[in-house]
C-alpha cells in the first residue's frame, strides 16, 4: 500500500474514532497502553468477568473437561431455542398438547428445534453435575472460593428447577402426572408442606390451569433470569478468585500480615 493511500485510510479512521458517536459508545482509547487496557476491562462487563490471567494448568482440557463452558453454551442454547418455541405455544391446558403437536408437524424446523431444546436441557443437567463433581475432585471449593461453590450449587439447583418446570409444559401424560407426584411428595415437607403445594401447584389439590401457568412463568422468565444473574456473579467471583486453578490469590489478612513484616524494623548488629 503506498505512502498517500495509508495516510487516507489513517484519516479517515481517525474521523471516526474522534466522532461523537464513537466516542458515546467508546469512551477510551485504543488499547496500545497499560492505561487502555485497564480503561477497556474496566468499561467492558464481558471482559471485566473474564479473567485477566489463567494458569496454564486450567488450559488443559484434562483438568476442567469444559463442562462450565459447555453448561453455559447449553444454557445459550435453551435460551434461543426456548424463544423460538415461545412464538407458537400457549400455555393453557386445552390446546397446550395440541400447541406442541402443531410445531412438531406444521411448524417449519419446529420438531428440530424442540428435539435441541429438549436434549440441551438433559445435557446441561449432566454437564452441570459433572462440573460440581469436577470441582468437589480437585478442591477448588476450599477457601477462598466457598462462597462461589455456594453460588454453583445454587445453580445446580436453578438448573434442575427448569428441568422440572419444563417437563410440564408439554401437558401429556409423562409430564402430568410427573408433576402430580412431585407436588405432592411436596406437600409432606415440614411445617410448611401444604403451603409449598399450594405455592407450586396454584391449588389445594392436583395440577390443573393455574400449575401450567405457574410452571409456565417460572420456566421462560423467574427461574432463567435468576440462573443469568448468577452466572454472572459465578464468572466475576472466577476472576476474583485467581481462575478455576492454580493457588488461590493471597486474602485480605494475608496482605496484611505481610505489609506489617515488611515494615516491622530489622535490629542491626553491632
Amino acid at each position: 500500500m503506498s505512502t498517500t493511500n495509508r495516510g487516507l485510510l489513517d484519516k479517515a479512521w481517525d474521523s471516526v474514532t474522534e466522532s461523537q458517536l464513537w466516542r458515546s459508545i467508546f469512551r477510551h482509547g485504543y488499547p496500545d497502553t497499560p492505561l487502555n487496557q485497564s480503561l477497556v476491562m474496566m468499561g467492558n462487563v464481558f471482559l471485566h468477568l473474564h479473567p485477566v490471567k489463567v494458569s496454564r494448568k486450567a488450559m488443559k482440557v484434562t483438568y476442567t473437561w469444559c463442562l462450565g463452558g459447555l453448561s453455559f453454551f447449553l444454557f445459550l442454547v435453551l435460551t434461543i431455542t426456548g424463544v423460538f418455541l415461545m412464538f407458537y405455544f400457549v400455555p393453557e391446558q386445552r390446546v397446550a398438547y395440541t400447541n406442541i403437536e402443531q410445531i412438531k408437524s406444521a411448524v417449519a424446523f419446529g420438531n428440530l428445534v424442540r428435539n435441541m431444546h429438549r436434549w440441551a436441557a438433559h445435557l446441561m443437567v449432566v454437564t452441570v453435575t459433572l462440573h460440581m463433581v469436577r470441582v468437589f475432585y480437585h478442591g477448588a471449593y476450599k477457601p477462598p472460593r466457598e462462597f462461589n461453590w455456594v453460588v454453583g450449587v445454587v445453580l445446580f439447583l436453578v438448573t434442575l428447577l427448569l428441568s422440572f418446570t419444563g417437563y410440564l409444559l408439554p401437558w401429556d401424560q409423562i409430564g402430568y402426572w410427573a408433576i402430580t407426584v412431585g407436588s405432592n411428595m411436596a406437600s409432606f415437607a415440614p411445617l410448611l408442606g401444604p403451603q409449598v403445594h399450594n405455592t407450586l401447584t396454584g391449588q389445594p389439590v392436583g395440577v390443573g390451569q393455574p400449575t401450567l401457568i405457574r410452571f409456565y412463568t417460572l420456566h421462560v422468565i423467574g427461574l432463567p433470569l435468576v440462573g443469568a444473574v448468577l452466572m454472572a456473579v459465578h464468572f466475576w467471583r472466577i476472576r476474583k478468585d485467581g481462575g478455576e486453578a492454580g493457588p488461590p490469590p493471597p486474602s485480605r489478612r494475608e496482605l496484611e500480615l505481610a505489609r506489617a513484616q515488611q515494615q516491622t524494623p530489622v535490629a542491626l548488629p553491632n
